[in-house]
């Protein structure tokens, strides 16, 4: 590790005066993506050490060979934008718990910028996304670890486009790119450059087009990410199928959003709580009560039943 602290020292002196002068921006922009400068072994093959250009470093785990065999397995199209034209929307669950982040916080902010267009009906047409301001030349950055799917100049409105599989099964699109800084098939980490900004495709300005999709139905970033300070809204997202549709903003119905969830909550404390017994050879109401620390006559009102009903083998009845 003698050569980690080097570098790390080493960054800190190059980055100093940098730090000094850009205070002021600081305070304007809290949110700045760094860049992955060097990549250092450690005694486990399981883990390595990143190096970013503020002096700041963290540990990335190694994939595995699972991880590959799954999420980067299926659907794996490096030739088309959309991977997943034969999955349909009424074959995706209704929510699913989606890991943002691991243990080891895997996240950095894409770009820091103004908010020019949000996800929603715009001109009325689908925006997919949300735009971005930048200069042309820009840095853009990958926010979680995964795996370049596709990277072409394209003849879409995306133009020149960049998408990235992440572990987590989710998809990013960066598009308007002027130049690519990663190839399909690269591996690529939080916080590590992929692409410079740009104005390709159908764009009125240099900006970022930024989305997220899951199985190549889009929805809202910002329900993932606060854009205005660059921060994750949580490390693990329950997504929605009612989130797939371009009506569902999540700034628009963000209070109708945390009732369903406190709803939602009491709704799961109450079902862990419910219990359920699978008649067998013998048993009568009584027993069962007995074994289940209940009575007869709640048994009898869970499940609408009478004491005197005769128990057919193998009915399930619901005992708290």
């Amino acid at each position: 590790m003698k050569r980690f602290f080097i570098a790390v020292a080493a960054i800190f002196a190059a980055t100093e005066l940098y730090a000094l002068d850009s205070l002021a921006v600081q305070a304007i922009k809290p949110v700045v993506s760094p860049i992955v400068v060097d990549t250092l072994a450690t005694e486990s093959d399981a883990l390595k050490v990143l190096l970013f250009n503020d002096g700041t470093w963290r540990y990335v785990q190694s994939r595995t060979i699972e991880q590959d065999s799954t999420v980067y397995g299926r659907y794996w199209d490096i030739d088309n934008i959309s991977a997943y034209r034969g999955v349909k929307l009424d074959s995706l669950p209704q929510s699913v718990a989606i890991n943002l982040v691991d243990s080891l916080k895997s996240y950095r902010y894409p770009i820091v910028g103004r908010i020019t267009s949000r996800y929603g009906i715009r001109h009325r047409r689908a925006h997919n996304g949300i735009d971005i301001a930048l200069k042309v030349g820009d840095t853009i950055c990958a926010a979680f670890d995964g795996r370049v799917r596709f990277s072409k100049a394209t003849d879409t409105g995306y133009g020149t486009l960049v998408i990235i599989r992440h572990d987590n099964g989710i998809e990013t699109y960066h598009g308007h790119l002027s130049a690519r800084l990663v190839e399909e098939g690269d591996r690529v980490v939080a916080g590590q450059p992929i692409a410079l900004g740009g104005n390709s495709g159908r764009s009125t300005g240099p900006h970022l087009h930024f989305e997220t999709r899951y199985y190549g139905q889009s929805f809202d970033p910002e329900r993932l990410i606060n854009f205005r300070t660059g921060e994750l809204r949580r490390d693990c997202f329950l997504l929605k199928k009612g989130y797939f549709s371009i009506y569902s903003r999540y700034e628009q119905d963000f209070n109708a959003e945390a009732e369903r969830e406190s709803a939602e909550k009491k709704e799961t404390a109450l079902s862990a709580e419910k219990r359920y017994y699978k008649v067998r050879s013998g048993d009568y109401l009584g027993l069962i009560a007995k074994r289940n620390h209940t009575t007869v006559s709640a048994i009898c009102r869970l499940n609408g039943i009478k004491s005197t009903t005769v128990l057919q083998i193998g009915r399930v009845l619901r005992v708290k």
